[in-house]
């Protein structure tokens, strides 16, 4: 089942309360925070709403926090080798 994922890039400061309000509803309230809704016209009417203010892609999968976590976790950098016996 695919999803919308929405991330609001834009803050929702100086707008309209019914702008605030779709923002609220969709769960958005933090600048950078992401959910993941359901593709069906109730969600994409939403976005058609606050769409100067987010970035929409659509998903196979929706991520749970943790699992967004876990990808936005930089590669250390370096590997860790065991030291043979007798080296």
């Amino acid at each position: 089942m695919p999803f919308f994922k929405i991330t609001l890039i834009r803050s929702s400061i100086g707008l309209p309360k019914k702008t605030q309000g779709v923002l609220n509803a969709l769960g958005l309230r933090k600048r950078m925070a992401t959910v993941f809704k359901p593709v069906n016209p109730s969600t994409a009417g939403q976005i058609m709403r606050i769409k100067e203010l987010v970035a929409v892609s659509e998903v196979e999968e929706a991520l749970t926090d943790a699992e967004m976590r876990e990808r936005r976790r930089p590669d250390p950098g370096y590997y860790i080798e065991k030291a043979g016996i007798g080296a």
